[in-house]
């Protein structure tokens, strides 16, 4: 009779006919609503044309029947509202980048207002935003621009890296080729001491085996054929090297050529001989005994 009177359950449910009658019908499930597109300012004055999709689920028929005239179209007007004030609140380059949490501050808004209608909205989605042409042109230069400072500052590093890579492979280069010098010059050094050292033995052998043969019988006949030996040899390289040659006046006479050659080898031994001889300690002479003569003087003094 125009007054509430209960809610059907679902299933089998009696009606009195003429005194009951069904005046509202709820779908529990959830429902999809496409919010028309309507336009919105950001905080940067920018004009964004902008629409949804809004999900809604009726948690209380009773509340959803007589609680607001048109659900739906409520719940609608007031996803509306809070986009555009809450697109208000941000700059455009925002809107593109907090875009879940616009979504998220729309559902809260329209469930702390929907509460009493009992409609729960689980969530709003943003289908499209619309920028107007010429500032999708500036966006697009902005992000050409951008995308220019990057590749230019890319390119600089990699020449500022490429720079100091080529300085450290030539500092290790110069480093790696001084310490090869240096143990190269080390090397030469070393070999040049040893070749030395080898050279003195061998010639300090060679004089000690001379020494030995000249000591022994015959020695000087062997010394006087190693020079005439020598002397010819010398001879025959004459005038090989140059034009200009200087020649003793006996230059035939191989004999007096050798025998100053061993005048010369007599002379120094002997001196070497003398040297040797005073630098000897002198030897303790022996007492003598006392003549007659002496005794006989000594005899007379006393007296």
């Amino acid at each position: 009779m125009g007054k509430f009177h209960r809610i059907l359950e679902p299933g089998l449910n009696f009606l009195i006919p003429l005194l009951d009658r069904i005046h509202y019908v709820q779908s529990l499930k959830e429902i999809v609503i496409n919010v028309p597109q309507q336009s919105a300012v950001t905080l940067d004055n920018v004009t964004l044309q902008i629409d949804g999709v809004l999900y809604l689920w009726v948690m209380d028929p009773y509340k959803a029947s007589y609680g607001v005239e048109d659900p739906e179209y409520a719940v609608t007007q007031l996803a509306q509202t809070t986009m555009r004030s809450e697109l208000g609140k941000l700059s455009l380059d925002r809107v593109f980048r907090e875009r879940e949490s616009l979504n998220a501050n729309i559902v809260d808004a329209i469930n702390q207002a929907s509460d009493c209608w009992g409609i729960r909205c689980p969530r709003y989605e943003i289908k499209d935003i619309h920028v107007p042409p010429h500032v999708k042109e500036s966006m697009q230069m902005q992000v050409e621009a951008e995308r220019r400072k990057r590749a230019t500052v890319l390119e600089s590093e990699g020449t500022w890296e490429s720079a100091i890579n080529v300085a450290e492979g030539q500092k290790q280069a110069q480093i790696l080729a001084s310490e090869a010098e240096e143990a190269e010059q080390i090397n030469k050094a070393a070999g040049k001491a040893s070749a030395m050292l080898v050279k003195a033995r061998a010639k300090a052998e060679a004089i000690q085996l001379l020494a030995a043969a000249l000591a022994q019988q015959h020695g000087n006949a062997a010394a006087s054929l190693s020079v005439a030996e020598q002397y010819v040899s010398a001879f025959s390289k004459l005038a090989k090297d140059s034009n200009t040659i200087l020649l003793p006046a006996n230059t035939g006479d191989v004999t007096n050529m050798v025998a100053q050659a061993l005048g010369i080898y007599t002379t120094l031994t002997k001196l070497q001989a003398v040297k040797t001889q005073d630098e000897m300690p002198p030897a303790c002479e022996d007492p003598q005994p006392p003549t007659m003569e002496v005794l006989k003087a000594e005899q007379a003094n006393s007296s």
